[in-house]
């Protein structure tokens, strides 16, 4: 792996990096310790596009999902969209020994918790995501969503927050809602609704993007959809790592 705008003191870029020295690298900002930070974590082809045949997964590697992984250990919470947990086949996080420790450190559950954003409620409550998490999984709706889908959800064991007046979420209030349960290390892996919605909304802090070297042509989504903002965003170079063709970057908000 090499690496790009690094300090002098970091490890050898040429070989694999740990766990350790990739959660160190991927640290939250101070800042985050007392006010939410919402990161996004998607992958790209060379084309632009978000996925291939409605996943992810062929656009990855085995580096994107080891920096996947170490992504969620720093969360607090994982920020998903009800689609992206029909397509992916969304599964509780786990608890993984090798980051017990530092999470322990910075005051965290085992495994990060899971919220699901939807209008809809149109989710099957009976899959592990809801029954059988470390910790409950949040579902993030609107008022006006339907009650007997929110009371369906709270009987699989998941904890309902509103988050907006309409059937659907304000990204604002969501990331408020969250930050008031104390989960304000934020990480989202879309769908590209979801990131779309809150780069309009503009409280997207970082997007860590892995471009795969790879070309799908095609119609897919790009990493982010939804209406257009008056004024592009932007962001600036956190970092930059490289293996296997694949780049490994990270961009903060001006």
């Amino acid at each position: 792996m090499t690496a790009a705008d690094l300090p002098r003191d970091a490890p050898d870029p040429d070989r694999e990096w740990s766990f350790d020295e990739l959660a160190d690298a991927y640290a939250y900002p101070p800042e985050a310790e007392t006010v939410p930070w919402l990161r996004a974590n998607m992958v790209s082809s060379l084309d632009g596009a978000g996925q291939h045949d409605g996943r992810s997964q062929p656009l990855s590697s085995e580096t994107d999902m080891r920096i996947f992984g170490i992504l969620r250990a720093l969360a607090d919470v994982v920020v998903v969209g009800a689609e992206t947990v029909r397509l992916e086949g969304y599964r509780p996080a786990r608890a993984r020994e090798v980051f017990a420790e530092r999470r322990a450190a910075a005051g965290q559950g085992p495994a990060p918790v899971i919220a699901v954003v939807s209008a809809s409620l149109n989710l099957d409550f009976s899959l592990p995501l809801f029954t059988e998490p470390l910790v409950p999984t949040l579902v993030l709706t609107g008022a006006a969503s339907s009650p007997e889908r929110r009371a369906e959800a709270e009987r699989a064991g998941a904890e309902v927050v509103i988050a907006g007046d309409g059937p659907g979420v304000d990204p604002e209030r969501a990331v408020a809602a969250l930050a008031e349960r104390g989960l304000r290390r934020l990480l989202t892996e879309g769908g590209p609704r979801l990131l779309g919605q809150f780069v309009a909304a503009d409280v997207l802090d970082e997007l860590c993007l892995t471009v795969s070297p790879t070309m799908t042509a095609g119609t897919a989504q790009r990493i982010a959809g939804g209406p257009s903002v008056e004024v592009p965003k932007r962001f600036a170079v956190a970092s930059l790592l490289e293996q296997d063709g694949f780049l490994f970057t990270r961009y903060r908000r001006i």
